[in-house]
């Protein structure tokens, strides 16, 4: 690892498309990391519940899907591809249907609390970059780096159109616009581990800011934290 032996764990938060699993998955990559997108463990729960025609407000409905789902995550070509129930679903949860949905099954404490066990567990062994939007404050309290994303919501819809257009789904800049306001909404006031910055947490406003530049700017706070762990030891 260039930046030292010690190994850290880096929580990445914010809101929808500000860039933080691009940012994640960079900066794991330059670290010789692991990177986990918890969102796309949502997003799997999203698609059963969609597949099943599952009623998630059905307490029992959704205890008994629950117990049926099976969420893997693999890495090929440095790249994350989530498992469903041993099925390749990376592309399917990207879809904007799952958008209409999985701000709400997010909510559900159930769901939350099978997703949150599932990610400590890959935490064990440190030297990880999880993104999502509770890793600072409830998977990883601990964390010895945590950053949090924001970004001018212009940009943030820019993004996201751009994103779609490039895998070929069509959708407008309006419809965009209203759903990252609905998902903004849902997250920062769900009860059970709303959307908020740790009080630890590194701010970076990523609207002006290049891939490249944010890279750079995490990569150096993350140098500069492992270095103080190092003199600790």
């Amino acid at each position: 690892m260039p930046t030292g032996h010690r190994k850290i764990i880096i929580a990445i938060d914010g809101y929808s498309a500000c860039g933080k699993s691009t940012l994640a998955r960079a900066l794991a990559k330059r670290l010789h990391y692991l990177h986990v997108d918890s969102g796309a463990m949502y997003r799997a729960v999203s698609l059963y519940v969609i597949q099943h025609q599952i009623d998630i407000h059905d307490t029992d409905a959704m205890a008994e899907a629950l117990s049926g789902i099976s969420i893997h995550l693999s890495f090929e070509n440095d790249a994350q591809v989530t498992w469903l129930n041993h099925e390749n679903v990376e592309e399917a949860i990207r879809e904007p249907r799952i958008n209409q949905v999985v701000s709400d099954v997010s909510t559900l404490s159930a769901v939350r609390k099978e997703m949150v066990a599932q990610q400590r567990r890959m935490g064990t062994d440190k030297g990880i970059v999880m993104d999502g939007r509770d890793i600072g404050t409830v998977v990883f309290p601990q964390a010895d780096l945590k950053l949090f994303l924001v970004s001018e919501l212009a940009i943030r819809v820019e993004r996201r159109w751009l994103e779609l257009q490039k895998k070929g789904i069509i959708s407008t800049k309006d419809e965009i616009r209203k759903n990252l306001l609905l998902r903004d909404e849902i997250d920062s006031s769900r009860d059970d581990s709303p959307l908020r910055k740790a009080e630890d947490a590194t701010e970076i406003d990523t609207s002006y800011l290049t891939p490249e530049e944010q890279l750079q700017i995490a990569y150096d706070l993350a140098r500069s934290t492992i270095s103080q762990k190092e003199l600790m030891d």
